[in-house]
Parts: C-alpha cells; sequence; structure tokens
C-alpha cells in the first residue's frame, strides 16, 4: 500500500461539523463561488430525482438539521415530500459528503417555494490520498444582485420553517 492509498479516509457524522454549520448558516459568506449541492430523493415509480441547491437554498439552523428549498412543482419536491427521505451531496474542503436526511415539507402561507426540514440520519465525508477534489458542480451567477435578494428571502423563509417545524 502506498502512502498516498494509506491517507484515504472515511468519517461517518450524525451532527454537522462546525465547518459545514458554518457553509449553511444562512449569511452566504462561508460558501465558496458557485458551491453546488446535489439533493436526491426517490420517487414511487423508483426514479432518482436530483435538484441542485445552492447555498442560498440551504440551512442548518442546528447541530442535526437541515432546511432545503425547493421549487413547489418539481419532481424532487414530490418524491421527498412523498418519502420522507432525501441525500444531499457536495464537496467542500477537498472532501466529498454525503448525508441521508429524514424529511418533512413544512407548509406556510404566502412563500413561493416549498421548505424542507430534514434531520441528518447519517452522514459520511470521503477523502482519498491520491486526489484532492477541488470542487463538485459549479455555477455562475447572471444577475447576482437578483440572484443574492431571493437568497435571502428563502434563507428567511428557511429560518421561519424551522421554528414552525420545532
Amino acid at each position: 500500500m502506498t502512502d498516498s492509498q494509506a491517507s484515504t479516509s472515511q468519517t461517518a457524522f450524525d451532527e454537522w461539523p462546525l465547518e459545514l454549520r458554518t457553509l449553511f448558516d444562512g449569511t452566504l459568506s462561508a460558501a465558496p463561488d458557485g458551491f453546488t449541492a446535489s439533493l436526491h430523493g426517490v420517487d414511487d415509480a423508483g426514479r432518482v430525482r436530483t435538484a441542485l441547491l445552492s447555498a442560498g437554498e440551504l440551512l442548518a439552523p442546528g447541530a442535526r438539521t437541515l432546511c432545503f428549498a425547493l421549487w413547489p412543482t418539481s419532481r424532487t419536491a414530490h418524491a421527498i415530500a412523498e418519502r420522507g427521505r432525501a441525500t444531499l451531496s457536495f464537496v467542500a474542503d477537498e472532501c466529498f459528503y454525503q448525508v441521508q436526511l429524514s424529511t418533512r415539507r413544512v407548509m406556510m402561507d404566502g412563500v413561493p417555494v416549498a421548505c424542507f426540514v430534514g434531520t441528518i440520519e447519517s452522514g459520511e465525508a470521503q477523502r482519498v490520498g491520491y486526489a484532492r477534489l477541488t470542487s463538485g458542480i459549479r455555477f455562475e451567477l447572471v444577475d447576482e444582485p437578483d440572484v443574492l435578494a431571493r437568497w435571502r428571502d428563502q434563507i428567511e423563509w428557511l429560518r421561519q420553517a424551522a421554528r414552525a417545524a420545532a
């Protein structure tokens, strides 16, 4: 076994590591430009439905909680609402993360997005010694001021959803 293979690691968690709580704290300041997470749900036909989310659509208000916003008519929103389960995958700090969530939708009047509150069932962080992950799926904002304003609204709705779910 080489040194690079020996430095391969897989770490399990059931609470957000501090560096990830900072990433999803709702301030949008800790997320790298273009940060994208992939959220997966499985529909009743067994098909995987995926939504790509930014830091402006994710909020971790507690050590084991993740709130997220989806378009209410999306197949991913329907699949997650039907099953109450989701998987979030992303790259951060040269590491691949995958988090299994038990979820529920929180109905809120006058909010144009579907707000979900999830509890971490399990999470894994994976690193390999032979390669550094430098990014996952990335994006560039077309109209940054408008998008940031929408994200701030969504973060506030997610805070409201977290309080309503408590």
